[in-house]
Parts: structure tokens; sequence; C-alpha cells
């Protein structure tokens, strides 16, 4: 078996290091906050070239207290693409907001900048680019356009740990969320997540949300959430992260080898937009001839033990938990076509040459199927 992610080859090289760390935080008893998590934060902010990182429970809690911290609130209008995971609009309505779609670049997958900004309307108080597969959505674009409408940019970072886009991470000119799921390049051993910021108010918004409101013990300024990174899982990311960029050079690698394995195999292989620097978190290509199709080839993978995936099957429009009379099905072409061609091929920095030659064989039977 070729899994889509493998997470027991990236423990091996971190556990002797995690091990260490579990003892003193359990000799210390220091599970939320402490040193670990203080360390984990300067840490990453060192690493992705950003002023302020807030560790968070979850990345879908980074998302929502991160527009929080922007101003947004009930009632507000949220943009978002169409072409995400559901954690991206849930805070918005958790919050109050509504939520407003965008169509996708065909592409690249990421948010159609233009469409993005045609969605805005009168009422609209954020929009939220997602960094997508591994690469940035073209945020300062956004922040340019937008800089004069009172319109904050919050980015979505969840899939992006160490992209650049001309030389600048997300969250370094403006406010961004990410995600420390297992699976990310930079995967925590559970739940855990983190904002980033370049505004020290903004941060200290996010931590006094996130912490029930306050600051001081007993003091509660802000109606808030519990939303805090555990000493344990600073311990899982300090280890990764010394290892992140390292890692992402191998995905890199391994995303080149399979551009060249896929040269002349009928598949659309990933683009990246023009300024990036892709960190490959996932390898999406595109099977033509629609989702019948694409799930046959994904069928056949699995049988033949290659762990493929979709990320998304479906546009949020059309996932019952934000079905919404103004968007029925036809309403964003291009995110809908897309979820029914996209295919995610098995990626790690562990991967070997063997391995994508063994998942491109079986892709290539299964086209030919």
């Amino acid at each position: 078996m070729i899994p889509l992610v493998d997470l027991q080859a990236a423990h091996a090289e971190v556990a002797e290091e995690v091990d260490a760390g579990f003892k003193r935080v359990l000799a210390t008893t220091g599970f939320v906050g402490g040193p670990e998590v203080s360390a984990f934060e300067r840490e990453f902010a060192d690493f992705s070239g950003v002023a302020h990182v807030v560790g968070v429970a979850n990345g879908t809690d980074a998302v929502e207290l991160a527009l929080r911290a922007a101003g947004v609130g009930p009632g507000d209008e949220v943009v978002v693409p169409a072409n995400t995971f559901v954690g991206t609009a849930e805070p918005v309505a958790r919050i109050g907001a509504r939520v407003v779609l965008a169509d996708i670049d065909p592409a690249t997958y990421l948010v159609d900048v233009d469409r993005m900004l045609a969605a805005v309307g009168p009422r609209t108080k954020a929009v939220v680019p997602v960094h997508l597969y591994g690469q940035l959505a073209d945020a300062p674009r956004l922040r340019e356009a937008l800089a004069d409408t009172g319109v904050a940019v919050v980015e979505d970072a969840a899939q992006a740990q160490g992209a650049l886009r001309h030389g600048r991470a997300a969250g370094a000119d403006g406010i961004a969320a990410t995600s420390f799921y297992p699976g990310k390049n930079l995967g925590a051993y559970g739940d855990a997540g983190a904002v980033l910021t370049p505004d020290h108010d903004q941060a200290i918004a996010v931590r006094t949300l996130g912490s029930h409101g306050g600051l001081q013990k007993y003091r509660h300024d802000l109606v808030g959430v519990n939303s805090r990174l555990d000493a344990l899982q600073a311990v899982v990311l300090r280890a990764k992260l010394a290892r992140l960029g390292t890692w992402n050079q191998q995905r890199r690698a391994a995303a080149a080898r399979y551009h060249e394995l896929l040269a002349g195999v009928d598949v659309v292989r990933p683009a990246t937009l023009e300024g990036n620097e892709h960190v490959w978190h996932l390898y999406v290509v595109r099977i033509p001839g629609g989702p019948s199709r694409r799930d046959a080839v994904l069928a056949k993978l699995h049988e033949a033990g290659v762990g493929a995936g979709i990320h998304y099957p479906y546009p949020l429009h059309l996932t019952p938990a934000f079905a919404d009379e103004k968007y029925p099905a036809g309403s964003f072409p291009l995110a809908e076509q897309a979820a029914g061609e996209i295919l995610s091929l098995p990626l790690y920095p562990q991967i070997t040459a063997d391995q994508q030659e063994q998942t491109v064989r079986a892709l290539k039977v299964a086209l030919e199927s």
C-alpha cells in the first residue's frame, strides 16, 4: 500500500526528540501554554518571517479568531472560494456572518481574484483567499484593491506552511490562519492551529479571544472561546518545524518527479501561479471526462494499493451544510467542473521514486481501462 500521506515515516524522524519533549512537559505538568508553546510561537514566527504567531486549538478556530480580530461580526458578509475545505466557511457561519462564494482559476484551483473582488458588496467585511494545495493565492493584489474599502483580507494558510509569494509568506503583510492537522506539511499529533499577523494589536486580540476573553485569570474583558495550543502539541510542532524546510524541498523534488513521469499521460498536471514558491501539500491532477471517469480511476488506484484522494469532491454551495437558494448547481461552473475531475496522488517528504513510479504505472492502467 502506498499511502496518500505517510505519518509513520514523519514520526520516525522526530520520535526521539518528541519523546524527550513529552518528558519535559510531564515533569513540569505545564500542559496548557507555557514555555514549549511560547518557544514554538517564536520559532514559527521566525520561520515565516512574521512578527506575531498565536497558537490556538485548531485551524477552524484560527480562521474564526482571525476574522473576529479583523472586525467581522453578525450580519456581515465574508467572501470565500467555492473550492475549499468546509473549515474555511464554518467560522464565518459561527460568527453569525454570511458566506458569499467566488469561483476559481481553473488552472491553479485557487480563487479567481477578479471574481472574488466582484463578489464584494456593501455588507462585505472580509475576504478569505485560501492558499490551496501548497501555494499562495494572490492576497497582495486583494489587499491593494481593497485598501481603501475597510474590507479585511484574512488568509487561510492551512495548506501552505513555508510557501512564498514574491518572497513573502502568508501573514507577513496581513492576518492569516493556519492548521497543524496531522496531515499538513507541519502537522501535530492531533488538532492544533495558529494565527499569524504583523500587527501587535491583532495578536493581542486573538490571544484574548482564544483565552476566554481575557489574559488574566478570572478577568474576562470579552466574550471569547477556549482555543489554546497545548504544550504536548507544541513539542511535536517544534521538532517538525526544525525539519520543515528540508521536508518542503523533498516535496518539491517529488512533485518534479511526478511532472516528469506524467508527461504524455492523459491527465492535466498541476500549475504554479507565477511568483509562487510551492510547497506541494498535495499533488492534484485532473482526469478529463467528468466525475464518473475520475471516480472509476480512483477506485482502480485503490484496488492497486495506491492511496489517492479527492480535495474536494463538492464545492461549498453543493454541500448540504451550506445549501443556499442563491447558489443552485451551475452557479460556480469552474469549481464544479474541477470538483468532478481532480485527483490527489500520494505525496509526502519520504515518498520514494519507486513508489511514485508504481503510482504512475497504476494510474496509466486505470486510465486505459
